[in-house]
């Protein structure tokens, strides 16, 4: 039977996951009595959201108009930025890819992302327009600014996956002009890694295209990274439940078990052979994931603790891509420092945990992996060590230089609002690269911009200077020496190491004030007098003064001499004086959560 192995790539909200649901409709892969919308979307954050997180394979039989019978594997990939490793994954597992674009946006930052990458990939690219049903769809602009980024004029489907127009022209045309597996049996076993998930039963399950020669069961494996040795107990296919088979033969896409316990030995990308026959090689695309983004997490309640180390080691088995250690701190206790690929990741993890485990969650203020030289004990300059936590950051007279990673960043958005985008670039520290016009009224504006500045409150700014407009995508660039400070926020002279951040100098005045501010209004009235201070290198920069409660001491005293008043102003007096130097400042929950708990729109 002839094969045809494509995902589908556009930006988040294009209709990938609806047309998926027609796909399988038309090929009656999944009974209509069990079918629903968002159906590869398993997760219930994905279809309340509308997004798809995780990466999902199905095999379809499909017959053509010509008679001719297919199968079809179909590979569903998220829309957004922080999953982009995710989808470079599952393009490496195809030799096409359906482009969707929806005709009421046009392209947008990760429909260009995505089509650069695949043609990178050297797949073929099927552009389709969908959502032409809409009253303001432009279909025309939309297919002139296709041409532009894939610098060729293809024909594009033009589409409804709501309503199923044009969905059964496109799988046509995928099994025409993608071209078949180009494999082979006799070889020895190459096959790739694209994806897993745990199985309480069975352990990991590997989602895996075989490229060359077939799998089995009983065959012993090797794994290309780390040179282990499983022996398969089962292989099958993703029908979209998985289905077991004999094998699985060059080209098709299944999945493997062979008890592996660990999720975190299994690598994305990784290239599994045959023990018995050695490849030279593995495939090409391999490389480690590492976080960008650090964010700790402790639980409101401290006896949550352990429910919270088991709540991440099982959501963890579920997504290997983001890493967690034990940390303290003195304001918060016992918690954990996590890393995650992007800030919707982050945020999607801590609701899941808020949800799936009844967990609240108090999430520290987001920050970036600094590197930083330091003189070293005999005070001879260090080498650069990874700082993902300020409370880790080394002494300020010792420090030698700090560098901070930065991102190429591309902004597609309306001619229009260029100017207000213009300006918050420029406010966010950026270097202007390129401007190109993919039509006559949008065009793509390429700056590199600090890590730091674009993981907390970029996104919801460019929303709104664009007015929704535009769009955003970035990619590592490159780390470069900056003028960072490190802010500690002081409680009644003592420094609090959960509100210490990282910020460039030239901000460091406005945030302290921003900060100290809110302290103010949040922490409650204490029997002495308390002083709220940002230090930036040993000076104090911003302060705000919280007033003492006072008690009434005159208020039964009726009458009597002045001196007996007096006397009970002074004992008054003393004993603020010796709980100021002996007090500490309880600092409410409440006010962490205000000041640290990430909103959901962020």
């Amino acid at each position: 039977m002839k094969i045809r192995n494509f995902c589908i790539i556009a930006h988040i909200d294009h209709g990938k996951s609806t047309l998926a649901d027609r796909f399988i409709n038309i090929t009656n892969t999944v009974p209509d009595r069990q079918m629903h919308e968002q159906f590869l979307d398993g997760m219930e954050l994905e279809r309340e959201r509308g997004i798809t997180i995780k990466a999902k394979a199905v095999r379809m039989l499909y017959k053509s108009d010509s008679g001719e019978e297919y199968i079809l594997n179909l590979i569903d990939t998220p829309g957004h930025v922080d999953f982009s490793y995710e989808v470079s994954r599952a393009m490496a597992a195809c030799e096409g890819a359906i482009l969707l674009v929806d005709a009421s946006q046009g392209v947008e930052a990760q429909t260009l992302a995505h089509a650069h990458l695949a043609q990178t990939l050297g797949l073929k690219i099927i552009p389709v327009i969908n959502k032409i049903d809409l009253e303001h769809a432009n279909p025309d602009a939309t297919e002139e600014q296709i041409w532009e980024v894939l610098h060729n004029p293809v024909d594009a489907s033009r589409i409804s996956a709501k309503d199923g127009r044009g969905a059964r022209e496109v799988l046509e045309r995928v099994i025409k002009e993608i071209p078949p597996p180009a494999g082979s049996p006799d070889k020895p076993l190459k096959a790739l890694v694209f994806d897993s998930f745990y199985d309480v039963y069975k352990g990991v399950i590997i989602y895996t295209r075989v490229v060359d020669g077939e799998l089995k069961p009983g065959r012993h494996i090797t794994f290309w990274s780390s040179g282990n040795n499983y022996k398969v107990e089962e292989v099958g296919y993703l029908n979209p439940k998985l289905q077991k088979s004999d094998s699985i033969k060059t080209g098709e896409v299944g999945y493997i078990v062979a008890g592996i316990r660990d999720i975190h030995e299994i690598k994305m990308g990784d290239t599994i052979s045959d023990k018995e026959k050695k490849i030279d090689s593995p495939l090409p695309g391999y490389k480690d994931v590492n976080p960008v983004v650090f964010a700790g997490f402790y639980p409101v309640n401290t006896t949550d603790y352990t429910g919270l180390k088991t709540a991440l080691e099982k959501i963890n088995l579920t997504d290997s891509s983001f890493n967690f250690v034990g940390e303290t701190s003195k304001a918060l206790g016992f918690g954990f420092r996590l890393g995650f690929m992007g800030l919707l990741h982050l945020d999607i993890i801590r609701e899941r945990i808020e949800r799936e485990f009844d967990i609240p969650l108090i999430a520290t203020n987001p920050n970036v992996i600094y590197r930083v030289q330091a003189k070293d004990k005999q005070g001879i300059k260090g080498k650069y060590t990874e700082v993902t936590n300020p409370a880790d950051f080394p002494h300020y007279g010792d420090v030698i230089d700090i560098q901070e990673p930065y991102v190429h960043a591309n902004i597609i958005a309306p001619l229009t609002y260029m100017e207000g985008i213009m300006n918050l670039l420029k406010e966010k520290r950026g270097e202007h690269r390129k401007i190109e016009y993919i039509s006559t009224t949008r065009v793509i504006v390429e700056y590199l911009l600090p890590l730091s500045e674009i993981i907390l409150d970029f996104y919801d700014k460019l929303k709104s200077v664009s007015r929704g407009y535009a769009s955003f995508d970035y990619e590592p660039y490159e780390y470069r020496s900056s003028d960072m400070v490190k802010i500690e926020i002081l409680l009644h002279s003592e420094a609090v190491d959960a509100l210490s951040f990282i910020t460039h100098k030239t901000k460091a005045l406005a945030n302290s004030r921003v900060l100290c501010e809110k302290l103010k209004e949040l922490i409650p009235r204490h029997m002495f007098e308390i002083a709220v201070q940002a230090q930036v290198n040993g000076k104090i920069i911003a302060r705000e003064t919280i007033g003492a409660q006072r008690k009434d001491v005159l208020a039964k005293c009726y009458g009597g001499d002045i001196t007996r008043k007096r006397k009970l102003l002074e004992a008054q007096k003393e004993g603020k004086r010796k709980m100021k130097l002996m007090g500490s400042v309880e600092i409410p929950q409440e006010a962490f959560m205000s000041l640290l708990k990430i909103s959901q729109d962020k």
